[in-house]
């Protein structure tokens, strides 16, 4: 990965809110479960996450900025930033510099030694353990992000309600979900990834919610059809309405026609902010098929207001 905001599609002064979108995108379109017959996906999904690891981070991503690491989150001048090169400020030793300390047969590496202390070899770069040259080293590995995609059910997603998931070691732990969640939301498990050298990766987990049988979302909002009898729209009724947190009684007033949408507050989807959206009901007027009984009733009877008036050319 040479430059991860090539790699996510955005620009050097993106926002954290550009940079989740661009990498939710990518993520859907690239997840391996959607992928399977596509190695190069899998391959492009692991670099987009990487580099939304490096970029979500902000120290990380200041670091990199500046030039002090690279996309891979090493460090770009483990010798400090300048050694035995002439640039930078620093110095450019030479041999001859040391003429006269010991003679024609001085050992450089004693030099190098006394200089910058805690050599034993006769080159100066040793053997890793010495602390001079700025005493940078890469710093151990941590252990790989494991991706997980974890299901939710419709309803538990709109009210919040918290989900277990098994990880790879076996263990299960009690997920709280964020408020606002939606399809492709990732939740990151602070060392709850593979054991590496300088400690625990991440979880990654990636939210899909079910959809239901009855309700649909919209936006912060669920919405339902429900539909009512003719009598119950003509002379009014309490109607029980399911909803994501249980059914409630839904009150239709008289003379209501089919389209009419009741709203429950606060039956939606937990917004950002803490709040709810509400629950959208369309009314819908279902006649019984082949009904003498009702057609003998209406026998007669015609309603002479023109619904359809402003359809006239």
């Amino acid at each position: 990965m040479s430059n991860p905001y090539a790699t996510l599609g955005v620009a050097r002064g993106a926002s954290e809110k550009e940079i989740k979108s661009a990498y939710r995108k990518l993520a859907k379109e690239l997840h391996p479960d959607r992928n399977k017959d596509n190695p190069k996906a899998a391959e492009r999904f692991s670099d987009v996450t990487r580099a939304y690891d490096l970029l979500s981070d902000k120290d990380k991503r200041a670091q990199f900025d500046r030039g002090e690491i690279d996309a891979d989150g090493n460090p770009t001048h483990p010798f400090g930033g300048g050694g035995f090169r002439g640039g930078g400020g620093q110095r450019s030793y030479r041999t001859e510099d040391f003429q006269g300390f010991g003679g024609d047969n001085a050992d450089l590496g004693d030099i190098f030694e006394g200089l910058f202390g805690g050599r034993s070899a006769k080159s100066p770069f040793g053997n890793g353990r010495s602390a001079g040259f700025g005493g940078a080293r890469r710093p151990p590995a941590k252990g790989a992000n494991i991706q997980y995609r974890l299901k939710v059910p419709f309803v538990d997603a709109a009210a919040g309600k918290d989900q277990r998931i098994t990880l790879a070691d076996g263990k299960t732990i009690d997920l709280k979900l964020p408020a606002g969640v939606e399809n492709g939301t990732q939740m990151r498990l602070k060392g709850k990834g593979e054991q590496g050298p300088g400690g625990p990766g991440d979880a990654l987990v990636t939210i899909e919610i079910d959809n239901h049988a009855f309700f649909r979302r919209d936006g912060s909002d669920v919405r339902i059809d429900l539909p009512i009898t003719l009598d119950e729209a003509v002379n009014g009724a309490k109607i029980k309405v399911p909803t994501v947190d249980g059914a409630v009684m839904l009150t239709v007033a008289p003379g209501s026609g089919s389209g009419k949408v009741l709203r429950l507050k606060g039956k939606g989807f937990v917004k950002k902010g803490g709040d709810r959206g509400d629950q959208l009901v369309t009314l819908e007027i279902d006649l019984p098929p082949g009904d003498s009984d009702l057609a003998e009733r209406l026998e007669g009877w015609r309603d002479t207001r023109d619904l359809r008036a402003k359809f006239a050319g």
